[in-house]
């Protein structure tokens, strides 16, 4: 699910930010899940956003009936705005408004997520992601598209981000098999190719994951990624 599906984004690889997965809330009002963990390097479309290091990262989303839904979500990074004071930001906290439906075959996630950088300078952005997802058997498609619209801390560039994933999770199988392909491009990447794989265990609330993941964009390095979180 978007970003605060990024939880499952950094541990999975299925960004989107990222990544839409329907939420489902009792008949009789709000309901509450979130994650917590760590990973050993937050990638993030292609690039760490942890110098390599590992981090913990969480969140908690609010999801009503109807499938509006409203979350935050936090991870560390390495320092990132440096401003005249020389700090920058070394905490990333995402906020998301978004509503999920089901239309034409198809579960859709549409969202305006702000990403926030505590003490960074001019930083901070906003983006709007779209995404649907469909279930054929043990094989879930997921198609994703985020557009930054021009601001003044993109440079007064926008930014547009398209993606496909796909989850493979036959019930006979001890795992799940993942992976994902996105295009960037806009103020963040001129035309730059993300992608990864990945495998998943549950253990009731306690997933697993271990993902590689690279990037032809300039500076980007392949990584192996492990993670592990708790759902509630």
């Amino acid at each position: 699910m978007n970003r605060i599906a990024c939880l499952l984004a950094a541990a999975g690889a299925l960004t989107l930010a990222g990544a839409a997965e329907a939420r489902e809330a009792p008949a009789d009002g709000w309901s509450l899940s979130g994650e917590v963990g760590v990973v050993s390097d937050y990638q993030y479309r292609g690039y760490s956003l942890s110098d390599g290091d590992p981090v913990l990262q969480g969140g908690v989303t609010a999801t009503a009936p109807s499938g509006l839904y409203a979350s935050v979500w936090g991870s560390g990074i390495a320092e990132y705005g440096v401003g005249p004071d020389g700090d920058g930001a070394r905490i990333e906290i995402d906020l998301v408004l978004g509503k999920t439906f089901s239309l034409a075959g198809w579960d859709w996630d549409a969202a305006v997520m702000y990403y926030g950088y505590p003490d960074g300078t001019n930083v901070d952005y906003l983006e709007i992601p779209l995404s649907a997802s469909r279930t054929t058997g043990a094989f879930t498609t997921t198609l994703g598209v985020a557009w930054a619209p021009a601001q003044d801390n993109l440079g007064g560039d926008d930014n547009l981000y398209l993606s496909v994933a796909g989850d493979y999770a036959p019930e006979h199988w001890p795992v799940s098999l993942n992976g994902h392909i996105g295009r960037e491009d806009g103020a963040f990447a001129d035309g730059k190719i993300d992608w990864a794989i990945g495998l998943a265990r549950d253990f009731g609330p306690l997933s697993l994951t271990l993902q590689y993941t690279d990037s032809d964009g300039p500076g980007a390095d392949s990584a192996v990624v492990g993670g592990i979180s708790v759902g509630f």
